[in-house]
């Protein structure tokens, strides 16, 4: 894995704080993700990690402040967030069931207008998953799970990240494809890609990251080696008991 610059954080939370109506959902959070790094979100269901996801790319009405190479990203923005390379892979997949593969991979590069780099893109969401290649012109919606999850990264690489944002990768996947999802990922951030990564297979997630967050009712209660998780009372609770 890159090593990571200390002096700048490609990603900096600072107060991230969202609410639903009344109810606050995330508390005021702080989160450093260094060039080339891979963070790792944990926490039981409803623990405000899909939120923090969300609320970092301006899908959720928050306070607090988050920079991208030391310059706030505008809140309340989505699409000025995506273009300044922070894209998220929501949970859920969020692909466009009637469109074909290659329509859904070209919205990631809506803002390309070379033809060359477009292509350039596609052939390394290719690289990454050669059956997408093989299926570029069937309905997205027609795949399995594990091919759905492929056209959502891939749709999120087509936009040249400078940092990627996982929700629940492996939602109800199989194992199998679960492991060739996270292991390309592991590729990804290998070859310098920044990723910030909910995943409820802890385990997986402990195996790619440089360091865990663990949430617990909207609020950040550890942040830890994960060399040293097991031993770590907060989160072995949740996760080896």
């Amino acid at each position: 894995m890159t090593q990571g610059s200390r002096s700048e954080p490609i990603l900096e939370v600072r107060g991230l704080a969202a609410s639903y109506g009344h109810v606050e959902a995330l508390s005021p959070t702080d989160l450093r993700l260094d060039r080339g790094e891979l963070v790792a979100i944990l926490g039981p269901n409803g623990a405000g990690k899909s939120t923090l996801l969300r609320s970092i790319v301006g899908l959720t009405k928050t306070r607090g402040e988050v920079l991208c190479e030391g310059e706030p990203l505008p809140r309340g923005d989505p699409v000025a967030v995506a273009a300044r390379g922070i894209v998220l892979v929501p949970e859920g997949r969020g692909i466009f069931g009637p469109m074909t593969v290659m329509e859904n991979l070209r919205l990631g590069a809506y803002r390309v207008r070379n033809g060359g780099e477009v292509a350039r893109r596609y052939e390394r969401v290719f690289d990454l998953f050669p059956r997408l290649k093989e299926r570029l012109h069937q309905p997205a919606g027609s795949m399995s799970g594990g091919e759905q999850q492929m056209v959502a990264v891939g749709r999120a690489m087509m936009a040249d990240p400078k940092v990627l944002l996982l929700d629940e990768p492996s939602l109800g996947l199989a194992p199998r494809v679960t492991v060739e999802i996270l292991e390309t990922l592991r590729r990804l951030n290998a070859e310098g890609l920044s990723v910030v990564l909910v995943e409820q297979k802890a385990p997986l997630a402990l195996e790619l990251a440089r360091r865990v967050h663990l949430l617990s009712l909207g609020r950040t209660v550890a942040v830890i080696d994960p060399r040293e998780v097991k031993t770590h009372d907060e989160l072995a609770r949740y996760y080896f008991a």
